[in-house]
C-alpha cells in the first residue's frame, strides 16, 4: 500500500472484534485471562494495548520499520533508547539538538555512566576522529531543531556500518512523508508523536521504530520494564491525526515556502534558514534524501533582543508557545523556550543565537500569516 492508504489502513482496522472503522479506545489496565496462563494476545496495558498496537503498526510502516513502540513523550521514547546502552558506552551527538534531548544527554544520562560527545554532523573525518573504542551510538536529527541543519544520512550511516555503530535518527521535523531514514539503513527512528504526527495540539506522546528482531525484542523489554508506554486515549488521538498526515504536510510545506520566501526579501530581517530555499546550505543534501522540505522556518529578525520581543508580541495569528507540527501557526524564541536547557555559551557555540526566531507554520490561509508576520515587523 502506498503512504496515503497505510496511514489509514495501517494495523488492525477495521477492528477485528467489533467492525469498528474508527479505532476502538480500548480504556483498560487490564485483561481476562482464558485459562491460567492462558490470554487472548493481551494481559496488561502496560506491556501491550489493543489501541496502542495498531497505532504503532501504523507507525513502523509508514517508516519501513520492523516495529513500532508507543511512548508516553517524546522525552519517553528518548530516555527508553538510551536504555538500550550501558554504562561506559559513548554517543556521538549531532551539536545541535532539540533542548530537551540535549537536557538528557548532557545532565541526565551521565549520572548512569554514560559518555556524550556533541559535535557538527558535517564532516566525515570530523566524525570519525570523535569515535572512541567504547563509542556506541550516533544520534542525529535532520533536519535540526531548530536550526534546520541537513545531515547527509548516506555518509552517516556508511561511518557507522563501519564502526559497528548504532545509528538513531529523530526524524519529528521531517515525518515519514518526507523522510524516511531506514531506506538509508538507519537502525532506529525516533519520533516526538506530539508533534506533526498528531497535529493538532491535544496530546503528548512518543514512538520508536525498530528495524531488526533483536532491537525489537530489546524495545519491548524495555518498554514494558520501564513502563514508559502511551495510554490508550493518546494512542487514538495520534492515530486519528495520522490519517491527515499526507495532506496536511503538503500543506504545511506549501505555507512554509511562501512564508520563507516573503521572510527572505524583507529588509528587517537578517537571516532566514529553511531548507526549501536554495540559499540554505544543505539544500542540496535535503533535495536528495527527502520528499519535501516540512513546515518549519526559522529567521532573525533586525533589532537585537528588542526586534524579537516586539515581533512576538505583536503576532495575532502566530501563537507563541512552546511545540510545533500544529494546524496551528505557532512561533517560539528558542534561546528562552525550548533550548534555555543550553547555557549561552553553549548555544552560540552551535549558532544558536538569542535573536533566532522558530515559526512553526499551520494550516491557515498563508495571506493571513504573511499579513500577521507583516504587521509584527512594522517598526
Amino acid at each position: 500500500m502506498r503512504f496515503e492508504t497505510i496511514a489509514i489502513h495501517a494495523g488492525d482496522r477495521p477492528d477485528a472484534a467489533t467492525g469498528a472503522i474508527s479505532v476502538p479506545i480500548y480504556q483498560t489496565s487490564t485483561f481476562k485471562f482464558e485459562d491460567v496462563g492462558k490470554t487472548k494476545g493481551w494481559d496488561y496495558s502496560r506491556a501491550a494495548n489493543p489501541t496502542r498496537k495498531v497505532l504503532e503498526d501504523t507507525i513502523a510502516q509508514l517508516e519501513g520499520g520492523k516495529a513500532g513502540f508507543a511512548f508516553a513523550t517524546g522525552m519517553a521514547a528518548e530516555t527508553t533508547v538510551m536504555h538500550l546502552l550501558k554504562t561506559g558506552d559513548h554517543v556521538i551527538s549531532q551539536d545541535d539538538i532539540y533542548g530537551g534531548t540535549y537536557r538528557l544527554f548532557q545532565d541526565v544520562m551521565p549520572a548512569f555512566g554514560l559518555e556524550f560527545t556533541f559535535l557538527r554532523m558535517d564532516d566525515r573525518k570530523r566524525i570519525e576522529e570523535a569515535i572512541k573504542p567504547n563509542t556506541r551510538m550516533l544520534w542525529l536529527e535532520t533536519p535540526s531543531n531548530p536550526l534546520l541543519n541537513i545531515v547527509d544520512i548516506e555518509m552517516v550511516v556508511d561511518i557507522a556500518r563501519k564502526h559497528k555503530l548504532l545509528t538513531v535518527v529523530d526524524n519529528t521535523f521531517a515525518t515519514p512523508y518526507f523522510f524516511r531514514p531506514i531506506e538509508y539503513g538507519v537502525d532506529l527512528v525516533v519520533h516526538s508523536t506530539t508533534k506533526y504526527l498528531n497535529g493538532h495540539a491535544d496530546v503528548v506522546g512518543g514512538a520508536v521504530v525498530t528495524t531488526t528482531d533483536e532491537s525489537s525484542q530489546k524495545m519491548q523489554y524495555l518498554l514494558n520494564a520501564l513502563g514508559t508506554n502511551a495510554a490508550p486515549f493518546d494512542c487514538w488521538l495520534v492515530l486519528r491525526g495520522i490519517q491527515t498526515l499526507p495532506v496536511r504536510m503538503k500543506q504545511h510545506e506549501e505555507n512554509a515556502f511562501a512564508v520563507a520566501n516573503y521572510l527572505k526579501g524583507h529588509p528587517r530581517v537578517k537571516r532566514v534558514l529553511y531548507p526549501g530555499l536554495e540559499s540554505h546550505k544543505g539544500h542540496e543534501i535535503a533535495r536528495r534524501q527527502m520528499k519535501g522540505f516540512a513546515g518549519i522556518v526559522s529567521f532573525e529578525p533586525e533589532g537585537g533582543i528588542e526586534g524579537v520581543n516586539t515581533f512576538l508580541r505583536k503576532l495575532k495569528v502566530f501563537a507563541l508557545a512552546g511545540s510545533l507540527g500544529d494546524v496551528t501557526s505557532l512561533a517560539e524564541h528558542p534561546a528562552t523556550m525550548s533550548h534555555d536547557s543550553m547555557s549561552p555559551d553553549y548555544r552560540r557555540k552551535v549558532g544558536l543565537s538569542d535573536e533566532l526566531i522558530r515559526l512553526s507554520v499551520g494550516l491557515e490561509n498563508v495571506d493571513d500569516l504573511i499579513e500577521d508576520i507583516e504587521q509584527a515587523l512594522i517598526v
